[in-house]
């Protein structure tokens, strides 16, 4: 398989006979497939968990300023 550049983005090529993905169409297709297998629900999850995070960081921060 060899790498090339396409209009600014990678692409791979596959084998002979098909066509390679780009970065953004591969991501494209597992963000809906993770959409599809998990649900609304997941989302909401993983949200709240970043939230918090970034709170943490915060106070983290003002704490040593």
């Amino acid at each position: 398989m060899a790498d090339h550049e396409e209009k600014g983005t990678r692409r791979v090529e596959p084998e002979e006979g098909r066509r390679g993905m780009t970065v953004s169409e591969a991501g494209r297709k597992g963000g809906i497939a993770v959409r599809d297998e998990r649900g609304h629900a997941f989302y909401e999850e993983i949200g709240r968990k970043g939230g918090q995070k970034v709170r943490e960081l915060i106070e983290r921060g003002k704490s040593r300023g």
